[in-house]
């Protein structure tokens, strides 16, 4: 079959089946692994020319990387360099010491018991972080626990891919000459790609902004992360390494969201086509012949990670349920593993049959990833016996949070955010239901109660309880989909009141026809009368609501301004210096600003201001001056994107 019939084959395959997971709300990962046992030499046999392939999806890793490095800046690294080097060092060291005996054990040879050592003390950075950023749990304790040993993780893999082919040789001196050799060139690499990227990118990009053409933005970004790839693979070293530290350096710039938003389309096409290679490796005949052996294996090898990064982690001074969380998101194989098999066997170091094992525990352990990352936080509650203090890690409401007399708030923009800022002034509860995952994910950081979805699926609008609400709101502006949404509601809820946000009035006969009890047009004013509406429906007296009012007009519509962005956010750099936006700073024990007052920190003279506190799950809106920030507080700011991001630095590292 010539390549062109090859490659529409398996994007035929890809889009069907993926379509098929997700309306099984099964994860798109596991789709693509799916179709690539289907397409692969073990399945239909459609795509022969696999090391073609492999190139391609090589480059879904490194724009990974690449947008890890965006959100990592290196201020931020610093911070928890503690994390990546101890747990994680320590994590790779003990898991490969315990599989290498292991292997021993087995009648190994010490290679090839150091190779599966290798292997399986690796985890997987594509699917951890993927999953972790969809829901919400990148910035959160377990996840930036997770992400200092991936990092850690991803450095040792240059090492392991020089001693591999060493092993096959007898000369002692030979391989440490050429562990000295790496070392050296890993230095010399590094300090060159951060000298680069902190002198000269800036420049560049500040020089093709001002040209204004979003193609020449794009090709700048494709070309400056694969060249940064390219640099780091001519030293012998891994190309995601490159990518990595491009983005890190790319990340103290203002254009940081604009380059993310340009480059995530790509990493989301070639991440599905790795994982699709990876399907392509399964030979499904060795789950059929000997199951026993593959998941006795597969077992093993996630429950020793996951206790051994628990003991680590706790030993390290994380709490328990963090730990647990981060071995469960931790414990599976990752791809580095198959690029390890692939070496060790060309170099006839690793057995065929062993390897072949290998990559079927993996392939498995990869494919229930996503299950078990978004059941992590609920594990590690029930095995370290402590309460959820942050109950939104959690796909839905948990089950002893019961919501009563409350609003529901359907979409998170601008004008639900707003909303939401008026119910916390009264003490109203709440809870937002939205499908922006970037703009869930971050205004669950700055512990706003937010759930993941559409507002039309029946399981969220009973995650929100919505038979115990006394309001719903519908904000997002779109009149088909507020029809669809008042619909379900109303055939959930016949007597809860329903207020709809539209754009203009052209539906509003239909809107109420389908059971809207009041319709809101769309501007500032109109989100002033949406607020006194909800507050009135909620059981505020009128004569506070219009005080309320009248303050906010006199305050320039305040609470009007700083916003979480989302995904559809314009990001361009027309509107990038007339928007505001609001973002959630953690402070932890490294942090400049621990132990500092506000009133000290003068945040207003760098123009950017507080909007609240979050300490130990209370909020506190507008805080005192006075406040000293502690460990683990969480300071929610506005300001312009640029400002915000200078904001972070200074409270990080101070200068």
């Amino acid at each position: 079959m010539s390549g062109y019939f090859e490659i529409l084959a398996i994007l035929t395959c890809a889009v069907f089946v993926v379509w098929m997971f997700r309306r099984l709300k099964l994860p798109a990962i596991l789709a693509y692994l799916v179709a690539g046992m289907i397409v692969g030499q073990h399945g239909l046999d459609i795509a022969n020319e696999q090391v073609d392939y492999d190139h391609f999806a090589e480059l879904g890793i490194v724009f990974l990387l690449f947008t890890l490095g965006l959100e990592f800046s290196l201020p931020r690294l610093m911070a928890m360099r503690h994390l990546v080097v101890s747990v994680g060092s320590l994590q790779v060291g003990i898991s490969l010491l315990v599989f290498l005996v292991a292997g021993l054990f087995f009648g190994l040879s010490f290679s090839a018991a150091f190779v599966v050592g290798s292997i399986l003390a690796l985890s997987s950075t594509a699917i951890v972080i993927r999953q972790l950023s969809e829901s919400g749990a990148m910035k959160r304790k377990s996840g930036q626990l997770s992400v200092a040993i991936l990092l850690f993780q991803d450095v040792a893999v240059v090492p392991l891919l020089i001693i591999i082919p060493m092993l096959a040789m007898d000369s002692q001196i030979s391989l440490l000459w050429a562990l000295m050799l790496a070392m050296v060139k890993g230095v010399v690499v590094v300090a060159l790609l951060l000298l680069i990227g902190k002198w000269l990118l800036p420049k560049v990009f500040n020089i093709i902004a001002q040209v204004r053409t979003d193609e020449l933005f794009v090709l700048t970004t494709l070309l400056v992360t694969l060249l940064a790839a390219a640099f780091t693979q001519w030293f012998g070293l891994s190309m995601a390494l490159g990518a990595f530290l491009a983005g890190m350096m790319l990340g103290e710039s203002e254009y940081k969201h604009q380059l993310e938003a340009d480059i995530r389309p790509y990493r989301d096409i070639l991440l599905g086509l790795f994982f699709i290679t990876v399907g392509m490796k399964l030979d499904v005949s060795l789950l059929v012949s000997k199951p026993f052996s593959l998941l006795s294996l597969m077992i093993c090898f996630m429950l020793v990670k996951v206790m051994v990064i628990k003991t680590l982690a706790v030993k390290a001074g994380e709490a328990s349920k963090d730990a647990w969380a981060s071995g469960f998101m931790l414990a599976q194989m990752g791809e580095f593993g198959f690029v390890l098999i692939a070496l060790a066997s060309q170099t006839q170091v690793l057995p065929l049959d062993v390897a072949s094992m290998l990559l079927g525990a993996g392939v498995i352990s990869m494919a229930i990833t996503p299950f078990m990352i978004n059941n992590a936080r609920s594990w590690a509650l029930f095995l370290s016996r402590e309460k959820s203090a942050d109950s939104l890690d959690l796909s839905q409401l948990p089950e002893n949070k019961v919501l009563e007399n409350h609003v529901i708030i359907c979409g998170f923009g601008r004008v639900g955010q707003t909303v939401s800022r008026f119910l916390k002034q009264d003490e109203i509860d709440f809870v937002a239901i939205d499908v922006d995952p970037l703009r869930t994910q971050k205004a669950r950081e700055a512990g706003e109660k937010v759930l993941f979805g559409s507002s039309r699926q029946t399981e969220l609008l009973n995650a929100a309880y919505l038979s115990k609400a006394k309001l719903v709101v519908i904000a997002f502006g779109n009149d088909k989909q507020s029809i669809e949404v008042i619909q379900k509601v109303r055939s959930m809820n016949t007597e809860v009141p329903i207020l709809v946000r539209t754009r203009n009035d052209d539906q509003l006969n239909a809107l109420q026809e389908a059971g809207a009890n009041e319709v809101v047009p769309e501007s500032l004013e109109g989100s002033l009368m949406l607020v006194s509406q909800v507050l009135s429906l909620s059981g505020v007296p009128f004569s506070r609501i219009m005080r309320r009012v009248q303050k906010e007009r006199k305050n320039h519509y305040n609470h009007l301004h700083g916003f979480f962005q989302g995904e559809q956010t314009d990001m361009s750099p027309e509107s990038i210096d007339r928007i505001e936006f609001a973002h959630a700073i953690l402070i932890n024990n490294n942090s400049y600003a621990r132990g500092k007052t506000l009133q000290s920190l003068a945040l207003e003279q760098r123009r950017v201001y507080i909007v609240a506190l979050h300490r130990d799950d209370v909020e506190t809106e507008s805080p005192s001056l006075d406040t000293i920030l502690q460990n683990q507080d969480t300071l929610v700011v506005r300001g312009k994107p640029r400002r915000v991001e200078r904001v972070e630095r200074y409270l990080q590292e101070g200068g």
